[in-house]
Protein backbone atom coordinates (compact mmCIF):
# COMPACT_ATOMS: atom_id res chain seq x y z
CA UNK A 1 0.00 0.00 0.00
CA UNK A 2 2.58 2.08 1.25
CA UNK A 3 4.51 1.77 -2.56
CA UNK A 4 1.00 2.64 -4.05
CA UNK A 5 1.05 5.86 -2.23
CA UNK A 6 4.54 6.41 -3.37
CA UNK A 7 3.97 5.61 -7.03
CA UNK A 8 1.08 8.02 -7.28
CA UNK A 9 2.97 11.20 -5.39
CA UNK A 10 5.22 10.92 -7.84
CA UNK A 11 2.65 10.55 -10.64
CA UNK A 12 0.86 13.74 -9.16
CA UNK A 13 4.77 16.02 -9.25
CA UNK A 14 5.55 14.84 -12.34
CA UNK A 15 2.42 16.06 -13.83
CA UNK A 16 2.60 19.30 -12.19
CA UNK A 17 6.47 19.56 -13.23
CA UNK A 18 4.92 19.04 -16.93
CA UNK A 19 2.25 21.60 -16.64
CA UNK A 20 4.47 24.41 -15.48
CA UNK A 21 7.28 23.81 -18.19
CA UNK A 22 4.20 23.78 -21.08
CA UNK A 23 2.60 26.92 -19.42
CA UNK A 24 6.38 28.55 -18.97
CA UNK A 25 7.22 28.12 -22.17
CA UNK A 26 3.95 27.93 -24.13
CA UNK A 27 1.44 29.45 -22.17
CA UNK A 28 1.68 33.10 -23.56
CA UNK A 29 1.91 31.56 -27.67
CA UNK A 30 -0.29 33.78 -30.07
CA UNK A 31 -3.70 32.35 -30.12
CA UNK A 32 -5.29 31.91 -33.86
CA UNK A 33 -8.14 32.77 -35.67
CA UNK A 34 -9.06 30.18 -38.47
CA UNK A 35 -9.47 32.72 -41.57
CA UNK A 36 -12.59 31.93 -43.84
CA UNK A 37 -12.15 30.38 -47.03
CA UNK A 38 -12.96 30.71 -50.51
CA UNK A 39 -13.81 28.10 -53.03
CA UNK A 40 -10.52 27.34 -53.67
CA UNK A 41 -9.83 25.96 -50.44
CA UNK A 42 -7.19 28.50 -49.07
CA UNK A 43 -7.68 30.77 -46.39
CA UNK A 44 -7.76 34.35 -47.32
CA UNK A 45 -6.24 37.54 -45.72
CA UNK A 46 -8.32 38.80 -42.30
CA UNK A 47 -7.91 42.58 -41.51
CA UNK A 48 -7.61 43.12 -38.03
CA UNK A 49 -5.47 42.97 -34.33
CA UNK A 50 -3.44 39.65 -34.01
CA UNK A 51 -4.37 37.89 -31.82
CA UNK A 52 -2.07 37.00 -28.73
CA UNK A 53 -0.62 40.37 -28.97
CA UNK A 54 0.10 42.28 -26.25
CA UNK A 55 0.60 46.34 -25.95
CA UNK A 56 3.54 46.96 -23.66
CA UNK A 57 4.63 50.14 -21.67
CA UNK A 58 8.09 49.10 -20.38
CA UNK A 59 10.97 50.92 -21.82
CA UNK A 60 13.87 48.41 -21.95
CA UNK A 61 15.91 46.61 -24.68
CA UNK A 62 15.45 42.82 -24.61
CA UNK A 63 18.20 42.76 -27.61
CA UNK A 64 20.98 45.04 -25.90
CA UNK A 65 22.59 48.17 -26.57
CA UNK A 66 24.59 48.51 -29.45
CA UNK A 67 28.35 47.97 -29.16
CA UNK A 68 30.58 49.82 -31.51
CA UNK A 69 33.46 46.98 -32.24
CA UNK A 70 35.41 48.94 -34.56
CA UNK A 71 35.08 52.40 -36.49
CA UNK A 72 33.28 50.34 -39.41
CA UNK A 73 31.47 47.33 -37.04
CA UNK A 74 28.94 47.55 -34.85
CA UNK A 75 27.54 44.72 -33.21
CA UNK A 76 23.71 46.47 -33.10
CA UNK A 77 22.74 43.72 -30.26
CA UNK A 78 23.52 41.34 -28.04
CA UNK A 79 20.70 39.29 -27.93
CA UNK A 80 19.06 36.94 -30.51
CA UNK A 81 17.06 38.44 -33.79
CA UNK A 82 14.20 37.22 -35.75
CA UNK A 83 15.61 36.44 -39.42
CA UNK A 84 15.47 38.75 -41.86
CA UNK A 85 15.93 42.32 -41.32
CA UNK A 86 15.67 45.85 -43.73
CA UNK A 87 18.15 48.52 -44.33
CA UNK A 88 16.69 51.56 -45.91
CA UNK A 89 18.26 54.93 -47.02
CA UNK A 90 17.08 57.75 -45.07
CA UNK A 91 17.72 61.36 -44.16
CA UNK A 92 19.19 61.51 -41.01
CA UNK A 93 17.61 65.00 -39.81
CA UNK A 94 14.00 63.37 -41.06
CA UNK A 95 14.47 61.05 -38.29
CA UNK A 96 13.17 60.65 -34.36
CA UNK A 97 15.77 60.17 -32.76
CA UNK A 98 13.93 58.69 -29.45
CA UNK A 99 14.51 55.91 -27.65
CA UNK A 100 18.09 54.59 -26.80
CA UNK A 101 20.15 57.19 -28.16
CA UNK A 102 23.72 55.64 -28.27
CA UNK A 103 25.67 59.23 -29.27
CA UNK A 104 24.64 62.38 -30.46
CA UNK A 105 25.55 63.89 -34.10
CA UNK A 106 22.33 64.08 -36.18
CA UNK A 107 22.70 65.77 -39.27
CA UNK A 108 21.56 66.24 -43.24
CA UNK A 109 23.94 63.46 -44.42
CA UNK A 110 22.26 60.24 -45.79
CA UNK A 111 21.41 57.76 -42.71
CA UNK A 112 20.73 54.07 -42.98
CA UNK A 113 18.25 52.68 -40.51
CA UNK A 114 18.44 48.95 -39.71
CA UNK A 115 14.86 47.65 -38.93
CA UNK A 116 14.56 44.34 -36.84
CA UNK A 117 12.29 42.34 -34.76
CA UNK A 118 13.78 40.94 -31.32
CA UNK A 119 13.46 37.55 -30.82
CA UNK A 120 12.30 37.34 -27.36
CA UNK A 121 9.71 39.66 -27.11
CA UNK A 122 9.16 40.38 -31.38
CA UNK A 123 9.10 44.30 -30.54
CA UNK A 124 10.48 46.16 -33.49
CA UNK A 125 13.37 48.17 -33.37
CA UNK A 126 15.02 51.24 -35.75
CA UNK A 127 18.83 51.52 -35.45
CA UNK A 128 20.07 54.42 -37.31
CA UNK A 129 24.00 53.46 -38.81
CA UNK A 130 25.45 57.26 -38.40
CA UNK A 131 23.93 58.89 -35.77
CA UNK A 132 23.51 55.24 -33.62
CA UNK A 133 20.53 55.79 -32.52
CA UNK A 134 18.15 53.02 -31.97
CA UNK A 135 14.62 53.35 -31.18
CA UNK A 136 11.79 51.13 -30.38
CA UNK A 137 9.05 51.35 -32.92
CA UNK A 138 6.58 49.21 -31.62
CA UNK A 139 6.00 47.53 -28.46
CA UNK A 140 3.16 44.83 -29.42
CA UNK A 141 4.60 41.65 -27.75
CA UNK A 142 4.75 38.63 -29.85
CA UNK A 143 6.76 36.09 -28.79
CA UNK A 144 7.69 32.96 -31.43
CA UNK A 145 8.10 34.68 -34.50
CA UNK A 146 10.74 32.56 -36.26
CA UNK A 147 11.47 34.52 -39.90
CA UNK A 148 10.69 38.03 -40.88
CA UNK A 149 10.30 39.83 -45.05
CA UNK A 150 10.16 43.41 -45.18
CA UNK A 151 8.99 45.68 -48.01
CA UNK A 152 12.02 47.93 -49.27
CA UNK A 153 10.70 50.54 -47.13
CA UNK A 154 10.67 48.72 -43.79
CA UNK A 155 6.58 50.01 -43.37
CA UNK A 156 5.56 46.59 -43.06
CA UNK A 157 7.20 43.49 -42.10
CA UNK A 158 5.63 39.55 -42.50
CA UNK A 159 6.11 37.61 -39.45
CA UNK A 160 5.85 33.73 -39.43
CA UNK A 161 5.48 32.27 -36.59
CA UNK A 162 3.59 28.46 -35.44
CA UNK A 163 0.45 28.28 -33.55
CA UNK A 164 -1.91 25.98 -32.27
CA UNK A 165 -1.70 23.07 -29.41
CA UNK A 166 0.26 21.13 -31.20
CA UNK A 167 2.56 24.16 -32.78
CA UNK A 168 1.88 22.45 -36.30
CA UNK A 169 -0.08 25.41 -37.90
CA UNK A 170 2.57 28.33 -39.88
CA UNK A 171 0.83 31.92 -39.73
CA UNK A 172 1.81 34.83 -41.73
CA UNK A 173 0.73 38.16 -40.31
CA UNK A 174 1.77 41.63 -42.01
CA UNK A 175 3.05 43.38 -38.88
CA UNK A 176 3.30 47.54 -39.06
CA UNK A 177 6.62 48.43 -37.65
CA UNK A 178 4.91 50.93 -36.11
CA UNK A 179 2.71 47.72 -34.36
CA UNK A 180 -0.70 49.60 -34.93
CA UNK A 181 -3.08 47.44 -37.39
CA UNK A 182 -2.02 44.63 -39.84
CA UNK A 183 -3.76 41.64 -41.53
CA UNK A 184 -3.61 37.91 -41.71
CA UNK A 185 -2.46 35.83 -45.22
CA UNK A 186 -3.29 32.39 -45.82
CA UNK A 187 -2.29 29.82 -43.05
CA UNK A 188 0.57 27.27 -44.25
CA UNK A 189 2.08 29.30 -46.54
CA UNK A 190 4.95 27.34 -47.69
CA UNK A 191 6.82 30.71 -48.34
CA UNK A 192 6.81 34.36 -48.79
CA UNK A 193 8.33 37.26 -50.97
CA UNK A 194 7.50 40.95 -51.30
CA UNK A 195 8.12 43.55 -53.86
CA UNK A 196 7.29 47.07 -53.33
CA UNK A 197 3.46 46.80 -55.22
CA UNK A 198 3.08 43.18 -54.30
CA UNK A 199 3.54 39.81 -52.05
CA UNK A 200 4.19 36.46 -54.03
CA UNK A 201 2.94 33.53 -51.65
CA UNK A 202 3.46 30.06 -52.35
CA UNK A 203 1.07 27.39 -51.07
CA UNK A 204 1.81 24.11 -51.37
CA UNK A 205 0.54 20.29 -50.49
CA UNK A 206 0.86 16.75 -51.82
CA UNK A 207 -1.00 17.74 -55.05
CA UNK A 208 1.63 20.62 -55.92
CA UNK A 209 2.12 24.33 -55.40
CA UNK A 210 -0.44 27.22 -56.27
CA UNK A 211 1.90 30.79 -56.40
CA UNK A 212 -0.31 33.87 -55.85
CA UNK A 213 0.41 37.61 -56.14
CA UNK A 214 -1.76 40.21 -54.30
CA UNK A 215 -1.23 43.98 -53.66
CA UNK A 216 1.04 44.78 -50.17
CA UNK A 217 -2.16 45.66 -48.33
CA UNK A 218 -3.24 42.16 -49.58
CA UNK A 219 -5.95 42.73 -51.82
CA UNK A 220 -6.84 41.87 -55.81
CA UNK A 221 -5.15 38.01 -55.38
CA UNK A 222 -4.60 36.45 -58.38
CA UNK A 223 -2.70 32.76 -59.32
CA UNK A 224 0.85 33.30 -60.89
CA UNK A 225 1.06 29.41 -61.45
CA UNK A 226 0.54 25.98 -60.56
CA UNK A 227 3.03 23.36 -60.49
CA UNK A 228 3.25 19.89 -59.78
CA UNK A 229 6.06 20.09 -57.68
CA UNK A 230 5.15 20.38 -53.68
CA UNK A 231 8.19 21.56 -52.27
CA UNK A 232 9.61 25.04 -54.32
CA UNK A 233 10.85 28.42 -53.33
CA UNK A 234 9.51 31.79 -54.84
CA UNK A 235 11.06 35.16 -54.99
CA UNK A 236 11.06 37.54 -57.51
CA UNK A 237 13.92 38.42 -60.36
CA UNK A 238 13.36 41.96 -61.15
CA UNK A 239 10.28 43.37 -63.13
CA UNK A 240 7.40 40.68 -64.48
CA UNK A 241 9.33 37.38 -63.78
CA UNK A 242 9.76 34.85 -60.86
CA UNK A 243 12.49 32.48 -59.41
CA UNK A 244 11.54 29.00 -58.49
CA UNK A 245 13.73 26.33 -57.43
CA UNK A 246 13.16 23.33 -55.45
CA UNK A 247 13.98 23.00 -51.79
CA UNK A 248 17.70 22.05 -51.37
CA UNK A 249 18.76 19.08 -50.48
CA UNK A 250 21.97 16.67 -50.61
CA UNK A 251 20.21 14.31 -51.55
CA UNK A 252 18.19 15.13 -54.29
CA UNK A 253 19.24 16.95 -57.46
CA UNK A 254 17.65 20.28 -57.27
CA UNK A 255 16.45 22.76 -60.29
CA UNK A 256 16.02 26.46 -60.80
CA UNK A 257 13.25 27.76 -63.07
CA UNK A 258 12.35 31.38 -64.15
CA UNK A 259 8.91 32.12 -64.04
CA UNK A 260 7.20 34.64 -66.61
CA UNK A 261 4.48 37.18 -65.72
CA UNK A 262 2.66 34.21 -67.94
CA UNK A 263 3.03 30.93 -65.40
CA UNK A 264 5.87 29.61 -67.96
CA UNK A 265 8.55 27.88 -66.35
CA UNK A 266 11.90 27.62 -68.07
CA UNK A 267 14.82 25.95 -66.84
CA UNK A 268 18.37 27.65 -66.02
CA UNK A 269 20.08 25.37 -63.46
CA UNK A 270 20.51 22.23 -62.40
CA UNK A 271 20.03 19.12 -61.81
CA UNK A 272 22.49 19.70 -59.11
CA UNK A 273 22.66 18.51 -55.39
CA UNK A 274 22.04 20.65 -52.41
CA UNK A 275 20.98 23.68 -55.58
CA UNK A 276 20.01 27.07 -53.88
CA UNK A 277 19.14 30.18 -55.99
CA UNK A 278 19.42 33.54 -55.01
CA UNK A 279 18.03 35.88 -57.94
CA UNK A 280 19.95 40.06 -58.59
CA UNK A 281 17.32 42.96 -57.61
CA UNK A 282 17.08 43.80 -61.41
CA UNK A 283 17.09 40.27 -62.96
CA UNK A 284 19.97 39.69 -64.62
CA UNK A 285 21.63 37.36 -62.73
CA UNK A 286 20.75 34.46 -60.50
CA UNK A 287 23.53 33.30 -57.66
CA UNK A 288 23.21 29.30 -57.69
CA UNK A 289 25.41 27.35 -55.23
CA UNK A 290 25.39 23.42 -55.08
CA UNK A 291 27.70 20.44 -53.76
CA UNK A 292 29.43 17.99 -54.64
CA UNK A 293 31.34 15.53 -53.21
CA UNK A 294 31.24 17.15 -49.65
CA UNK A 295 32.41 20.52 -50.90
CA UNK A 296 30.76 23.54 -52.15
CA UNK A 297 30.42 25.25 -55.43
CA UNK A 298 28.93 28.36 -57.06
CA UNK A 299 27.97 29.98 -60.52
CA UNK A 300 26.33 32.92 -61.58
CA UNK A 301 23.24 32.53 -64.40
CA UNK A 302 23.32 34.83 -66.97
CA UNK A 303 19.36 35.16 -67.02
CA UNK A 304 19.55 36.30 -71.06
CA UNK A 305 21.57 33.81 -72.25
CA UNK A 306 21.74 30.79 -69.56
CA UNK A 307 25.38 30.89 -69.26
CA UNK A 308 26.89 29.87 -66.46
CA UNK A 309 29.88 31.38 -65.00
CA UNK A 310 32.17 29.56 -61.93
CA UNK A 311 33.02 31.47 -59.27
CA UNK A 312 36.46 31.32 -57.69
CA UNK A 313 34.73 31.41 -53.76
CA UNK A 314 31.51 29.19 -52.99
CA UNK A 315 29.16 28.63 -49.82
CA UNK A 316 25.60 28.50 -49.51
CA UNK A 317 23.53 30.87 -51.94
CA UNK A 318 21.30 31.49 -48.86
CA UNK A 319 24.03 33.18 -47.02
CA UNK A 320 24.71 36.23 -50.06
CA UNK A 321 22.95 39.21 -50.65
CA UNK A 322 22.63 40.92 -53.79
CA UNK A 323 24.10 44.73 -54.27
CA UNK A 324 20.70 47.31 -55.48
CA UNK A 325 22.81 47.34 -58.96
CA UNK A 326 22.86 44.43 -59.67
CA UNK A 327 26.74 44.53 -59.63
CA UNK A 328 28.22 42.50 -56.84
CA UNK A 329 27.20 40.36 -54.59
CA UNK A 330 27.97 39.85 -50.72
CA UNK A 331 28.87 36.65 -49.10
CA UNK A 332 29.67 34.91 -45.98
CA UNK A 333 32.19 32.62 -47.15
CA UNK A 334 33.28 29.51 -44.84
CA UNK A 335 37.27 29.27 -43.85
CA UNK A 336 38.29 25.56 -44.99
CA UNK A 337 35.02 24.15 -44.53
CA UNK A 338 35.01 20.74 -43.94
CA UNK A 339 34.26 17.85 -46.80
CA UNK A 340 32.92 15.46 -43.61
CA UNK A 341 29.05 16.91 -43.80
CA UNK A 342 26.43 17.33 -46.29
CA UNK A 343 25.78 21.00 -47.60
CA UNK A 344 23.24 22.86 -47.40
CA UNK A 345 21.51 20.07 -45.26
CA UNK A 346 23.53 20.17 -41.82
CA UNK A 347 23.89 24.26 -42.03
CA UNK A 348 20.63 24.28 -42.20
CA UNK A 349 19.78 21.65 -39.14
CA UNK A 350 22.70 23.14 -37.11
CA UNK A 351 24.94 20.44 -37.44
CA UNK A 352 27.51 22.05 -38.56
CA UNK A 353 28.53 25.92 -37.83
CA UNK A 354 30.93 27.78 -40.09
CA UNK A 355 33.67 30.14 -39.61
CA UNK A 356 32.77 32.88 -42.26
CA UNK A 357 34.77 35.75 -43.65
CA UNK A 358 32.73 38.53 -46.16
CA UNK A 359 33.66 39.03 -49.09
CA UNK A 360 32.37 41.16 -52.16
CA UNK A 361 32.17 39.32 -55.55
CA UNK A 362 32.64 41.38 -58.47
CA UNK A 363 30.26 40.19 -61.37
CA UNK A 364 31.93 42.22 -64.20
CA UNK A 365 34.63 40.82 -63.28
CA UNK A 366 33.94 37.32 -61.60
CA UNK A 367 36.92 37.86 -58.89
CA UNK A 368 36.53 38.08 -54.88
CA UNK A 369 37.21 40.86 -52.69
CA UNK A 370 37.82 40.47 -48.94
CA UNK A 371 35.62 42.97 -47.24
CA UNK A 372 35.22 41.45 -43.38
CA UNK A 373 38.08 38.99 -41.39
CA UNK A 374 35.28 38.87 -38.68
CA UNK A 375 37.65 37.05 -36.21
CA UNK A 376 40.11 39.79 -36.24
CA UNK A 377 37.86 41.88 -34.90
CA UNK A 378 36.02 40.40 -31.83
CA UNK A 379 38.37 37.28 -31.94
CA UNK A 380 35.00 35.43 -32.26
CA UNK A 381 33.70 32.82 -34.95
CA UNK A 382 30.99 34.05 -37.36
CA UNK A 383 28.34 32.01 -39.11
CA UNK A 384 26.92 34.95 -41.55
CA UNK A 385 23.03 34.58 -42.48
CA UNK A 386 20.05 37.07 -43.81
CA UNK A 387 22.14 39.66 -45.08
CA UNK A 388 20.81 42.90 -45.98
CA UNK A 389 22.44 45.88 -47.64
CA UNK A 390 20.82 49.22 -48.18
CA UNK A 391 20.54 50.80 -51.84
CA UNK A 392 22.92 53.06 -51.39
CA UNK A 393 25.44 50.49 -50.74
CA UNK A 394 27.22 51.63 -47.95
CA UNK A 395 25.84 49.43 -45.03
CA UNK A 396 25.67 45.85 -44.92
CA UNK A 397 24.04 44.09 -42.00
CA UNK A 398 23.85 40.40 -41.16
CA UNK A 399 23.31 37.93 -38.31
CA UNK A 400 25.49 35.61 -36.34
CA UNK A 401 23.85 31.98 -36.49
CA UNK A 402 26.53 31.53 -33.64
CA UNK A 403 24.03 33.58 -31.37
CA UNK A 404 21.76 35.39 -33.53
CA UNK A 405 23.17 38.87 -32.58
CA UNK A 406 22.89 41.09 -35.36
CA UNK A 407 25.81 43.61 -36.64
CA UNK A 408 26.31 46.47 -39.40
CA UNK A 409 29.21 47.10 -41.27
CA UNK A 410 30.16 50.35 -43.06
CA UNK A 411 31.32 49.83 -46.60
Amino acid sequence: MRRTFIIIAVVIVLAGVGAGVYFYFFGNAPSVTVAPTESSGLPVAERGALPGAEQTTTSYSPTGTPVVVSPRLVQITTGPVVPGESVVDIKAANASPVGNQISNGASSSPDAAVSYIARESGNVFSYLTKTRVLTRTSNRTLPGIQSAVWLPNASTTFVRYLSDERFSTINTYALPASGTGGFFLPQNLADIAVSSTRILTLASGVSGSVASLSNTDGTHTSTLFTSPLSALRVSFAGENQYLAFTKPTMTLAGLAFLVDSAGNFSRIAGPRNGLVALASPLGKWVLVSYANGGAMYMELINTANGEALPLPVATIADKCVWAATDSSVYCGIPISPSTAYNYPDDWYQGVIRFSDRIWKIDVAGRYAQLVLDFSQETEAPLDAEALAINPAGTVLVFMNKNDGSLWSYSL
